[in-house]
């Protein structure tokens, strides 16, 4: 049988509110029409009193018309029993309470019936005609029995007619108007229901939307967190590391000869090395929580202090001197000069062409052995700008650095952050250079 018509909600399960339990008495899919059991239960019971009412009423019926009772009673049943079929043809159900309102059978199938169709979705004009005619042949019967009756009695009341058509047009009224009323309001309430949940589907779908999205910024801003910590390892690592390496080649050299050079050497590589520690110590922070941290945990070369302001935002131009001097103090030729008036540029632009500097003459030591390097620090009016240019090695040979291939990208990845300009490439006399340029509004 098909499954489709007129959708009509669950009377017995408050305006078709479904939960956990209501999943338990579900029927089959697919049988009939009833997705309730209860539904079902309903409506069988409905049809069985209609039945009971029509059978009894068209047994009269028959027996006032000539016509053997138990025939009228077959039919009853049969009419009292199309009430089973309400919420499938509702239409069909007010149509045939219709036709047997001239036999004054079908009360509760005429009532039920019309708040059925009211109820359904089913054209309001279709509702309207229906009740209407329905209405209409309630208030005819009515008028034709009341004027039967008066024809029997002795009153010859002159008012009997507009009595009798009033009191029937109240009767039809009331036999259709109320069951109407109440459909059509438990429609509008499902309609509610239903543009309420749609409502709450929608902004359901769309919070997950937002916590999709705020788990996808936060995967981000994860990433360009651990991309940032490793851009500051590998400068702080490659820089420090590299000018150790080179001073321990020196000590090697120097350790018999001139063992007052070699013991300034190797005091000057505790000093790198701590200065390394300081900086991994800063950086190291960062990743720990400090819940997670233990005594235990942190590392046993670095003193247990406060960060200092500087560690805290990370180096500045005026250290720039500082580290041209550690180039220096490791046998490299490098020379700083600075153009426009010193200022204040925002601590993350002042570390950013710091670690630029730092990151550049690293690959110079590692990739220009001997080459001599110049260093252009130039202040302007809306930016910070820096030049480093170094020539060709000079062919010593030293000890080899490791280069992982990440020191040009992390200079890019830096200063591209700050909305600047960046370029590195080579020199016609076979050196190399590097250029950036940051813009201070960004500061």
């Amino acid at each position: 049988m098909s499954t489709t018509g007129a959708h009509v909600p669950d009377d017995g399960a408050g305006g078709g509110a479904a939960g956990g339990t209501a999943a338990a008495v579900l029927l089959p899919t697919g049988w009939w029409w009833w997705q309730r059991r209860r539904s079902f239960l309903l409506d069988a019971l409905l049809a069985a009193v209609s039945a009971i009412e029509c059978a009894f009423e068209g047994g009269t019926f028959a027996d006032r018309i000539g016509v053997p009772a138990f025939l009228g009673a077959l039919v009853g049943v049969l009419v009292g029993g199309v009430l089973l079929l309400r919420r499938r043809w509702p239409v069909a159900v007010v149509l045939v309470g219709i036709a047997m309102t001239p036999a004054q059978t079908g009360f509760l199938l005429s009532l039920v019936g019309l708040y059925t169709l009211a109820a359904s979705e089913v054209p309001r004009r279709i509702t309207a005609a229906l009740a209407g005619m329905n209405g209409f042949g309630t208030m005819l019967v009515a008028v034709i029995q009341f004027q039967d009756n008066l024809d029997n009695s002795d009153d010859g009341s002159a008012l009997r007619m507009p009595v009798t058509l009033f009191v029937s047009i109240l009767m039809a009224l009331g036999l259709t108007g109320p069951p109407v009323l109440l459909g059509l309001y438990v429609r509008a309430r499902r309609r509610l229901v239903e543009s309420l949940r749609e409502r709450a589907d929608g902004l359901e779908r769309e919070l997950e939307l937002l916590a999709e999205k705020a788990a996808e910024r936060a995967e981000r801003a994860r990433a360009e967190e651990r991309t940032r910590i490793a851009r500051d390892m590998h400068d702080v690592v490659a820089h420090r590391v590299s000018l150790m390496v080179v001073h321990a080649a020196a000590l090697k050299a120097v350790a018999l000869k001139d063992p007052h050079k070699a013991s300034a050497s190797a005091e000057l590589l505790g000093d790198m090395g701590r200065q390394a520690l300081t900086e991994l110590r800063q950086m190291l922070g960062v990743l720990r929580t400090s819940e997670a941290a233990s005594p235990a945990a942190a590392p046993a070369a670095v003193p247990d202090r406060p960060l200092s302001r500087e560690e805290e935002e990370g180096p500045t131009l005026a250290r720039l001197a500082a580290l041209v001097e550690e180039s220096q103090a490791a046998g490299m030729g490098v020379e700083l000069t600075v153009e426009g008036a010193r200022r204040p540029c925002g601590a993350r632009i002042e570390a950013t062409v710091y670690r630029v500097v730092q990151e550049a003459l690293t690959n110079v030591r590692k990739h220009a052995v001997g080459a001599s390097a110049v260093v252009r620090l130039a202040y302007r009016e809306a930016e910070v700008a820096v030049l480093i240019t170094n020539g060709p090695s000079d062919g010593t040979s030293q000890t080899a650095l490791p280069s992982g291939g990440h020191g040009l990208t992390g200079m890019r990845e830096r200063v591209t952050s700050h909305g600047g300009g960046f370029a590195a490439g080579p020199t016609p006399d076979g050196g190399f250079r590097v250029s950036a340029m940051v813009p201070l509004q960004n500061a």
